[in-house]
């Protein structure tokens, strides 16, 4: 079979794989999502010493009622992102060679497991910051900036885990997770009219500015690092040459 057509059959899969995940997610109920909260919630209670019981149609509740891990908090939405970048990004990463059919469900399984471990870790902080008070943020606002710090930064460490190292500059580097990220939280809900919904504008300001300001703060700390590596380097080589200058002479 012709490579480009498995390239663009594959492809396609992904692309309906993560378009059937988002109208189950938007269906299901809590009963119905236990196969990621209960994983996600037992590694809660391993992280926070907290205890939590599940009741039906209600979610993971604490065990002083102060709390709950209710459907919202399931993380599919990030789970179809970083299956998003992993797939897409193998996909278009060896668009010139034979692909194996392990890719998708590769992707599939690592991402799910980030998202076990990225969601466990934003309630946990959730839990934290409940007894924080901001001047300049809300509860509504400071949930919504952890949330969007958390998840996009995981994704970032994610794509940087798995992508082969190579001199790339860092924007460009960290340019696709950012795009698959605004396509996500932006593109879909401006697509099919949550746009209408009280509250999306500033949802998307802080969706919009807090990832460019991750990207800004990975950049520059990787430049960082290579300005130190280069320095050190002439430093080096600088006392390594210095003494055979100083035995000719």
């Amino acid at each position: 079979m012709n490579r480009k057509l498995i390239w663009s059959a594959q492809l396609l899969v992904v692309a309906l794989c993560a378009l059937a995940l988002k109208f189950y997610y938007s269906t299901a109920s809590v009963n119905e999502l236990r196969w990621i909260l209960a994983p996600t919630t037992a590694l809660v209670e391993l992280l926070s010493g907290r205890r939590f019981a599940f009741e039906s149609f209600a979610g993971y509740m604490s065990s002083d009622h102060s709390f709950v891990i209710a459907a919202p908090c399931a993380g599919v939405n990030f789970l179809i992102t970083a299956f998003l970048m992993l797939a897409a990004r193998r996909l278009w990463r060896d668009r010139f060679q034979s692909v194996s059919r392990w890719t998708i469900p590769l992707a599939a399984g690592v991402a799910y497991l980030a998202t076990i471990i990225t969601n466990a870790v934003r309630i946990c902080l959730a839990l934290e910051l409940r007894s924080v008070h901001s001047e300049w943020l809300t509860a509504n606002q400071l949930h919504r900036f952890e949330g969007i710090v958390v998840y996009f930064g995981f994704l970032l460490l994610l794509f940087l885990l798995t992508e082969p190292r190579r001199e790339v500059k860092p924007m460009r580097l960290l340019l696709f997770p950012l795009l698959v990220y605004y396509a996500m939280t932006l593109g879909i809900p401006l697509v099919n009219g949550s746009w209408q919904r009280a509250g999306f504008w500033e949802h998307s300001a802080f969706v919009l500015v807090l990832p460019l300001l991750v990207c800004v703060l990975c950049a520059s700390l990787r430049l960082i690092n290579i300005s130190r590596f280069i320095i050190t380097s002439r430093l080096v080589a600088g006392r390594l040459i210095l003494p055979k200058y100083a035995r000719k002479s």
